[in-house]
């Protein structure tokens, strides 16, 4: 840890409230925590932002979604697509929107962490599909869309201490990085838990950099092999902090062979197209 303990002791006295969630896409992530929720209820909440909801009913429409037939409201949407694929939908359409600042270094290290955050999402859902694990595309999109989150919420408790008058840090990108590689996971359980974040998403951002794999998790897996391979396509600029440095356990796993994995980069590389 190179930057200092004031500057800890600054962070870990920001509010947990600093805005890492649309509160309406974190309302849906919520409601995904009960597997008989009503589509009414989904279809209520997202209609309760309706900024969002134009942007998710655009998303859905797009051709990634669209297939044959498109989607005049948000509730043929959520027939169409489904209550966790809407969910993906609001919460990426509301992450993107989130990762912006009024500060030049904050911003742009905030446009390489969407940048990073999004591409492994797609990654993510890419290798659960292309290794036999289908049934796990949509929680492995969000999986690896928030398993970050707490270097989204160091860096907006970072932009909030530097326009402190009581307070003289000047923030550069070296001391962003460093700040991330110590402080982003335990950073990130905090928020998930305060959130109410379903355990599954919560084990993500916990264990994504943890020394052993869990052979008997395959979410997490994914989630790591991606990250990982985020460095080798140049999607993560910030990999002072990355675990496991030998994927063997994880592509054994996932029995994922050389036509998963060209996929993969196929999929990541073209996410920022």
């Amino acid at each position: 840890m190179s930057f200092s303990l004031d500057l800890r002791y600054h962070i870990c006295l920001q509010p947990i409230e600093l805005p890492v969630f649309n509160p309406v896409a974190l309302e849906l992530l919520q409601l995904l925590g009960d597997p008989d929720v009503d589509f009414d209820i989904i279809i209520n909440t997202i209609n309760k932002d309706q900024a969002l909801s134009i942007q998710i009913l655009r998303m859905a429409n797009s051709p990634v979604y669209a297939g044959r037939a498109k989607s005049d409201t948000i509730k043929e949407s959520v027939n169409r697509l489904g209550a966790k694929q809407i969910t993906n939908l609001a919460m990426a359409a509301s992450q993107a929107a989130l990762h912006a600042s009024e500060n030049p270094v904050v911003s742009g290290v905030m446009q390489d962490l969407w940048l990073h955050s999004h591409a492994c999402a797609i990654g993510c859902r890419s290798l659960a599909i292309n290794t036999g694990h289908r049934e796990l595309a949509d929680q492995a999109y969000l999986a690896g869309l928030l398993h970050d989150i707490g270097k989204l919420y160091l860096l907006k408790a970072m932009e909030r201490i530097s326009t402190n008058a009581e307070t003289s840090f000047e923030l550069d990108r070296e001391t962003l990085v460093d700040v991330f590689s110590d402080m982003h996971v335990e950073q990130g359980c905090r928020i998930m838990n305060h959130w109410d974040i379903p355990s599954v998403y919560y084990n993500i951002v916990a264990d994504h950099h943890s020394e052993q794999l869990d052979p008997h998790d395959t979410l997490l897996a994914i989630v790591r092999l991606v990250n990982f391979n985020s460095m080798n396509y140049k999607l993560n600029l910030y990999p002072q902090f990355i675990q496991p440095q030998d994927v063997t356990p994880e592509i054994s796993v996932l029995h994922a062979n050389e036509v998963a994995l060209a996929q993969l980069e196929t999929d990541m590389t073209g996410s920022s197209a």
